[in-house]
């Protein structure tokens, strides 16, 4: 655990899962410029903060009962802990924690944006914030250098109102942006342009010529990915009563066509992201009839699956977590999807071939054997043995 120093305090603050070997923080420069930015503010009203990494801003300002919006299970369990970690239960009970799939309230009277990854989830959420702000809401954003881009402030002028930036300060920018009238409240437009969908190409197996849905920020949002593609290509031939599992499932299309190939499945949709959790069930509702069996759920890498209720685990696992390159995310997949499975279940994995996947699944299954490759990917099956 590190020590952010804020205007407020210090806080004692942690990633999600919390691991004393990760020497990552769960703040940096962006976020203490925003907090310095707001010290000696008078922020009355209802606080909104969206995009926030791991619940830095929220536990700094829980004071003011703010509001947390996130796309990410894994920043509301980490804003969770560290507000009980350090604030009373009064302040830590005050803020309301939403996810960017629930409504916005009603009224924003101070709007904290941390600029996310994705260009499209920070359009969605502007789009969706907009008709709630007034001309008198202060709009703040923050991100470090790398992160604002012309075309984010374009994206704040177009939908919020006139916007500039900061000088930096430790490789970190704030953007100002002051609601235009005839931009936000009633004359804002609701209706953005997510959901998106498209039809899948051909050679895709089952999948071929079939509707995909995606909500903003999901990866590869207007198009099938080449890793996602070659999955397709190669997915097991399974037939009967089997629960399979989409582990970080994205918009579901590797679930979907396991339900296609085999209605009798039951597959269970699963992703740390709600927007992705979202576009898995309406891709999952616009192929399949209405006896298919599905579960959709948010949460992190099995943790609340039943120990050895699953036949079949297909996973596709992401190597960075909030722009940090790390194997933490596949290893909890991958022993996670261990403990889930029965014996004699499966787990298939696509990956890049540079990230030795082979090697982790040898150390937790004892096996792992290569199914399909070509020169950048590997698809890898591995045995939970009896």
């Amino acid at each position: 655990m590190n020590t952010f120093t804020t205007p407020w305090g210090d806080l004692g603050l942690t990633r999600f899962p919390e691991d004393p070997r990760d020497p990552l923080r769960a703040w940096d420069a962006s976020d203490e410029y925003l907090l310095r930015r707001l010290e000696g503010e008078t922020l009355d009203g209802t606080v909104v903060v969206v995009g926030d990494r791991w619940g830095a801003l929220a536990t700094a300002l829980a004071a003011l009962r703010p509001v947390q919006i996130s796309d990410s299970h894994l920043t509301q369990q980490a804003t969770r802990a560290n507000l009980a970690r350090n604030r009373t239960a009064a302040e830590a009970g005050g803020v309301r924690l939403l996810s960017t799939q629930d409504t916005p309230p009603e009224r924003v009277d101070v709007l904290l944006v941390r600029v996310p990854k994705s260009l499209a989830l920070l359009e969605d959420q502007l789009q969706r914030l907009a008709p709630r702000l007034t001309a008198d809401t202060l709009v703040v954003g923050t991100g470090m250098v790398t992160e604002i881009h012309t075309s984010t402030l374009k994206l704040f002028e177009r939908i919020v109102g006139p916007t500039r930036t900061s000088l930096a300060v430790k490789k970190a920018r704030l953007i100002h942006c002051t609601p235009a009238p005839d931009r936000i409240g009633p004359a804002a437009v609701a209706e953005g342009p997510w959901p998106h969908s498209y039809a899948l190409p051909a050679g895709v197996g089952v999948m071929s010529g079939r509707q995909v849905t995606n909500h903003a920020g999901i990866f590869c949002a207007d198009r099938l990915d080449i890793g996602t593609r070659f999955f397709l290509e190669h997915l097991p031939d399974r037939r009967g009563p089997l629960r399979v599992v989409d582990l970080g499932c994205g918009n579901g299309v590797v679930g979907t066509a396991v339900a296609v190939a085999n209605p009798e499945a039951e597959v269970v949709f699963t992703d740390e992201s709600f927007q992705a959790v979202a576009s898995a069930e309406a891709t999952f509702r616009a192929n399949t009839g209405p006896s298919a069996k599905a579960a959709f759920v948010v949460g992190d890498a099995l943790s609340g699956t039943e120990r050895e209720s699953a036949d079949l685990v297909l996973n596709n696992p992401p190597f960075h977590t909030h722009r940090a390159l790390t194997d933490s995310t596949s290893w909890r997949m991958f022993t996670g999807a261990r403990r889930a499975l029965r014996p004699g279940g499966e787990l298939w994995v696509i990956g890049n071939r540079h990230l030795g996947y082979h090697v982790r699944l040898r150390r937790i299954f004892g096996n792992c054997e290569t199914v399909a490759s070509n020169p950048k990917f590997v698809v890898l099956r591995a045995v939970k043995r009896r």
